[in-house]
């Protein structure tokens, strides 16, 4: 159960995202909150790490060369996506979320950070995936490396690392480090009210 909350450190939005006024959010035009998420103090989200958009121009020799290049007709006023988050997400204190990055054609990119929904961060771990599922569970001081994929129904224990660019599937326990497949969630995982089915009520009790 989450530590009670200092009455009125929390701002609940329009769509009912609680996030402590002592967060460190960089760059909120480039993060998606699903609604019902929960950010708690000292949580870091690095949504000013984002990829940048190059429009390639369009050249006499290549006429159709818009319709071949994705970002040819982008909206540069459009805000690119770092950290997209789900409905019922809870990140505890101190967490990092960082979109992951690689070296493409000796440009170093940034690409966006996906979280599904009903997902539970713990305490001082870091996230620096592609894609998180649904009902997912991670530990306290958990690292989740560059690029890796947590498929639904996954548990990460507490202080388990998961390589960069591990895949995790579904209905796994993840464990050590580097981490390994150590079990299999029980059935029922993530049933209301049942073992990863708690995210509706851990919101509830936030800000009482």
């Amino acid at each position: 159960m989450p530590p009670k909350a200092i009455k009125g450190e929390y701002i609940e939005t329009d769509t009912g995202n609680k996030v402590s006024r002592r967060n460190q959010v960089h760059g909120t035009q480039h993060i998606i909150l699903g609604g019902k998420t929960v950010i708690q103090a000292d949580v870091c989200i690095r949504g000013d790490l984002y990829r940048q958009q190059h429009p390639t121009p369009a050249t006499p020799s290549s006429p159709s060369s818009s319709s071949s290049n994705p970002n040819a007709n982008a909206n540069p006023n459009t805000p690119s996506i770092a950290v997209s988050i789900g409905r019922y997400t809870y990140l505890s204190r101190s967490c990092l979320l960082r979109p992951p990055s690689r070296l493409h054609r000796g440009v170093h990119s940034y690409y966006p950070l996906k979280i599904g929904d009903h997902v539970f961060i713990g305490e001082r771990s870091v996230i620096e995936a592609a894609t998180i599922g649904n009902h997912v569970h991670v530990g306290k001081d958990a690292v989740v490396g560059c690029m890796a994929i947590l498929k639904d129904f996954v548990v990460v224990l507490d202080g388990a690392v998961v390589p960069g660019g591990m895949v995790v599937p579904s209905f796994c326990v993840v464990g050590g480090a580097p981490a390994r497949v150590v079990g299999e969630v029980g059935e029922g995982f993530g049933i209301e009210g049942a073992e990863g089915g708690m995210a509706r009520e851990r919101y509830r009790m936030v800000g009482r």
